[in-house]
């Protein structure tokens, strides 16, 4: 216990990094550089996305204590993503005036919204399968858990891989095959974690992707 924080402070702590550091990044630099519109609504995604992780996921969930040595490692990799992401963005990337209107754009924000929309609605469905102070697994059902087991984790490959191609930089592809390499695995465990505690666990569904995997 005295090497643990409770779930919500370890989430809160560690999430805060991804959007502080771009937000420092942009306020320290003078003048701010998002032009042209297409630049500044990616940055937007992004301080989205860890806005939601920050301030609002952390005070609904209903994990676990966290260890310390993982959070360290998390807030180390947020710091680190945060001003990857947000330096490419704010001192480095160009992106013509229309950029706005590319097909690599309006369909990587597209996966974006979808995936971030998912990974919403799955943790939504998780936390109503815990009343407040169980902390036991239950076998998640409705939105994408009918088919896969991972459905959060799904949403958020999809948020990233999304990401990734609106931004159209190596940054953001470098973050999404890390996402689909750290969490990907994570959703292949659970789906045989239930599997093999719960005998009633639908046989039909997969552990990330629906009717493949």
């Amino acid at each position: 216990p005295r090497g643990r924080l409770p779930a919500r402070c370890a989430w809160f702590l560690q999430e805060l990094p991804s959007f502080l550091v771009p937000a420092l990044l942009l306020a320290l630099r003078s003048p701010p550089r998002l032009e042209p519109l297409g630049c500044r609504l990616l940055c937007c995604l992004f301080c989205w996305h860890y806005f939601y992780r920050t301030f609002i996921y952390p005070f609904f969930t209903r994990g676990r204590p966290f260890p310390l040595q993982l959070l360290f490692f998390g807030m180390l990799f947020c710091i680190y993503n945060g001003f990857l992401q947000g330096y490419y963005l704010i001192y480095c990337a160009e992106y013509p005036n229309d950029w706005c209107t590319d097909i690599r754009f309006t369909s990587g924000l597209l996966l974006f919204l979808l995936g971030m929309g998912i990974n919403i609605h799955s943790d939504l469905l998780l936390r109503q399968l815990r009343k407040p102070g169980e902390v036991t697994y239950k076998i998640p059902q409705g939105g994408l858990f009918t088919y896969i087991s991972g459905a959060n984790y799904f949403g958020e490959i999809v948020e990233w891989f999304g990401f990734a191609i609106a931004t159209w930089s190596l940054p953001a592809f470098a973050f999404a095959l890390f996402t689909l390499c750290c969490i990907g695995p994570r959703a292949y465990h659970h789906h045989r974690y239930y599997l093999k505690t719960f005998t009633d666990y639908p046989k039909s569904r997969k552990a990330l992707i629906p009717f493949v995997f």
